[in-house]
């Protein structure tokens, strides 16, 4: 395991930590410190977390394309929850990277818990680059990047990160796909949340009775005090400057893959006008309603 950190850390209830300077990532530290996000119920166990993952579509088409005796990493895990999906029931070398002690704490206490040993969290910030290069398979960056303070350089980093043919996954907040997260944004300031309770789609399919993981979307989407939006073209450009070949994206960048239901399997990039046409359609479907999150995958060509 050491071999694999470029910096000394210190093991910390058998997770493993840096020391955190950075005044905007200890802002970002101390909101998901109040409420982490996701948070555990007390039924859990690795039946249910398990269930979660299998649930959705992206983790589940993930965990498949990983296979077994893989090295996986999850930038910016908050809880652990999907890192320790990727764990259970294979023999691949998970780590879970968050910058939340809170988070970390969580998430390692429950694979203790439920004996996952082959997962190891790391509290960490994405920008003190602690790990070696061409160390993972794949990594998964979903819902991470956009509450940095330079999203294209955190990019750089962790891309260098990957194997040779290695996989990426990066999920962002996208420019034209989140304004209507930013116009519930709006409302939510003057009316609060009982407007936002009836509005969010997400809330509305959330159980009565589940105050904290109510609490932790409305905090996430609505108060998360770093944030930024980005496009298809712009994460084209992050993949190029760091040799990485596009695979495929949702929503698909070319009008012509619609049929293409595999998503490790190479797409076309199509071209400036489709790729606005494909993130403009986000606004009437399903993703400009669940706060305008946009995925592309990326494989490492050297």
């Amino acid at each position: 395991m050491t071999g694999i950190f470029k910096k000394k850390y210190i093991i910390n209830e058998n997770f493993i930590q840096f020391n955190i300077n950075d005044n905007t990532v200890k802002k970002v530290i101390d909101f998901y410190s109040e409420a982490p996000f996701p948070n555990y119920e007390k039924s859990d166990d690795k039946s249910s977390i398990n269930f979660k993952g299998e649930k959705n579509y992206l983790s589940r088409e993930f965990k498949k394309f990983i296979g077994f005796n893989k090295d996986v990493l999850e930038v910016g895990c908050g809880t652990g929850q999907l890192s320790l999906y990727f764990s259970i029931g294979t023999n691949n070398r998970v780590y879970a990277l968050d910058p939340t002690l809170e988070s970390i704490n969580l998430g390692n206490k429950f694979s203790i818990k439920n004996k996952i040993e082959n997962i190891k969290f790391v509290n960490a910030d994405i920008f003190d680059d602690v790990f070696n290069d061409k160390t993972f398979d794949f990594i998964w960056t979903n819902g991470v990047l956009h509450h940095t303070k330079n999203p294209s350089l955190a990019f750089d980093l962790i891309s260098n990160y990957l194997k040779k043919n290695g996989y990426i996954l990066v999920g962002l907040y996208n420019k034209y796909g989140r304004l209507r997260t930013l116009f519930r944004r709006i409302l939510y300031k003057f009316f609060g949340a009982f407007l936002i309770k009836l509005l969010d789609p997400t809330l509305r399919n959330i159980k009565k009775g589940n105050d904290q993981q109510i609490k932790a979307w409305i905090r996430d989407q609505y108060e998360h005090p770093v944030e930024s939006l980005h496009t298809l073209d712009e994460v084209l450009n992050w993949f190029k400057k760091n040799n990485i070949e596009f695979i495929n994206s949702i929503p698909t960048c070319g009008l012509d893959n619609e049929g293409n239901s595999n998503l490790f399997k190479k797409s076309s990039k199509g071209n400036f006008i489709s790729r606005l046409y494909s993130q403009i359609s986000m606004l009437f479907n399903y993703l400009g309603a669940d706060g305008g999150l946009f995925i592309v995958i990326g494989k490492k060509i050297d």
